[in-house]
C-alpha cells in the first residue's frame, strides 16, 4: 500500500464496538413509546447525525417530544455506556499508535455526539492521537456525501489523494470513495449483510486492525 499522509477514522462500529449500544437504545426508546423497531427504521438512521435521526423519528412515529428532547434522551441513554463500557475495536490502539510513529496525522470524521466522543475516546486512552475531529453536523450532509471527508481533510491540511478513511458502513465508503479518497471497509458485526457490498466498493476489507499492522 502507498504511504498516506492522513488516516481518517469513523467512531462508531469503525473504531469502538459501540453498535450494541444503539441497538438497545432504539429498542428501548422506541419501546417507551409502544413502538417496535423495525429493519427499515434501522437502516434509515444508519450514517444520520443525530438531529435529523431526531427529526426523522419524530416526524415518522408522530412524537410528542420536541427534537431536543429526543436527541437528549438518547445521550443520556448511551452516556454511561460511552462512558465506562465501550471498548476500542480490536487493535485499533495498536494501530494508531503506528500511525502516530510513522507521522500520520489521524483525524476522525464521524456522526457522533461531543458528549459521547470524548468520554469513550479518553476513557480507551486514545483521545491524543486525533489531530483534528470533525462532526457530520459542521457540514450539514450525512456520509453518503464527500463533505464530511473533504472538510475533516481540510482541517487536517492534507489533500485528498493523500488521505485513507475507514468505515464500517456503506453509506461511509460511498461518501469516501465520492471525495476520491482510497477507503477500508471494517468488518462489524451490526453490517455483516452490507458485506458483499462493502468487499467490492471500498478498495480495502479488513477484519480488525490487526491486517493494517501485518503490512
Amino acid at each position: 500500500m502507498k504511504h498516506f499522509k492522513a488516516a481518517i477514522f469513523d467512531l462508531d462500529g469503525t473504531l469502538i464496538d459501540s453498535m450494541y449500544v444503539w441497538k438497545k437504545v432504539d429498542i428501548d426508546f422506541l419501546a417507551m413509546h409502544g413502538i417496535p423497531v423495525t429493519k427499515e427504521y434501522t437502516e434509515k438512521m444508519r450514517g444520520m447525525f443525530f438531529r435529523t435521526a431526531a427529526e426523522y423519528t419524530r416526524t415518522v412515529y408522530h412524537l410528542s417530544e420536541s427534537v431536543e428532547e429526543i436527541v437528549d434522551t438518547w445521550l443520556s441513554m448511551a452516556q454511561r455506556e460511552y462512558a465506562h463500557h465501550v471498548q476500542l475495536k480490536p487493535f485499533a490502539k495498536e494501530y494508531l499508535e503506528f500511525l502516530k510513529q510513522q507521522d500520520v496525522k489521524i483525524g476522525m470524521a464521524t456522526s457522533s455526539d461531543p458528549k459521547l466522543l470524548e468520554p469513550v475516546l479518553t476513557n480507551n486512552g486514545v483521545r491524543h492521537y486525533f489531530d483534528r475531529i470533525c462532526y457530520t453536523s459542521e457540514v450539514g450532509k450525512n456520509k453518503s456525501h464527500p463533505d464530511i471527508y473533504l472538510y475533516t481533510a481540510e482541517k487536517l491540511g492534507v489533500d485528498k489523494e493523500e488521505c485513507m478513511v475507514f468505515e464500517d458502513i456503506p453509506e461511509g465508503i460511498m461518501g469516501a470513495n465520492r471525495a476520491k479518497m482510497y477507503t477500508v471497509a471494517v468488518y462489524d458485526e451490526a453490517s455483516e449483510e452490507h458485506i458483499p457490498y462493502l468487499k467490492s466498493e471500498a478498495d480495502r476489507y479488513i477484519f480488525d486492525f490487526s491486517d493494517m499492522l501485518e503490512e
